[in-house]
């Protein structure tokens, strides 16, 4: 089991040491951030997050069992009068945990946040189209992919696509209730 506690300066070394090279950052971030990754980065990422009325809502990722900090998620684009979300910079951080359905229970605790307690309609992501495990985790979440945007993101000299995907607050109850 996880749990969710806003991410403050006292975690960016941690995941600063997460990010091991320029292609994991667009991945993580998309074109959010410049490798490699650094305190000034975070400062400007969290200014304005994690308040009441925040455009953004910024969490580290907590292994109820140990305490250890695992992984890193955030709602961002939070627009109260549309009541939509985007959710975005997914990581499970630590090697270790990888594969045992954290990013599940990271999804579906973001969703409970977007949901349950913001009251939103729709929330959305995007999601490089050759990371199939993370599609596969979002598709169980119940989140439907709407379109794929070509070439959407420059590495190096290769191109990415990338999949749109959302989910709308009835289905989330469908999935939350196990309908």
């Amino acid at each position: 089991m996880i749990e969710l506690k806003f991410f403050d300066r006292s975690d960016f070394q941690q995941l600063i040491g997460w990010i091991d090279s320029p292609q994991f950052l667009l991945q993580w971030s998309g074109p959010a951030f410049e490798y490699p990754l650094t305190e000034s980065q975070l400062e400007k990422y969290i200014e304005n997050a994690n308040s009441e009325n925040a455009e953004a809502l910024i969490y580290k990722v907590i292994e109820s069992e140990t305490g250890k900090v695992i992984g890193h998620i955030s709602l961002g684009r939070i627009d109260r009068k549309n009541k939509s979300a985007r959710v975005g910079k997914v990581l499970v951080g630590d090697q270790s945990v990888r594969g045992k359905g954290i990013g599940q229970q990271m999804i579906n605790e973001i969703l409970k946040i977007a949901f349950d307690e913001l009251h939103l309609h729709r929330v959305s992501l995007g999601v490089f189209d050759f990371n199939t495990s993370a599609i596969s985790c979002y598709e169980k979440a119940g989140f439907i992919k709407e379109g794929l945007l070509r070439d959407s993101s420059k590495n190096g000299e290769e191109y990415w696509n990338q999949w749109e995907m959302s989910i709308l607050e009835n289905e989330w109850q469908a999935v939350k209730h196990g309908l």
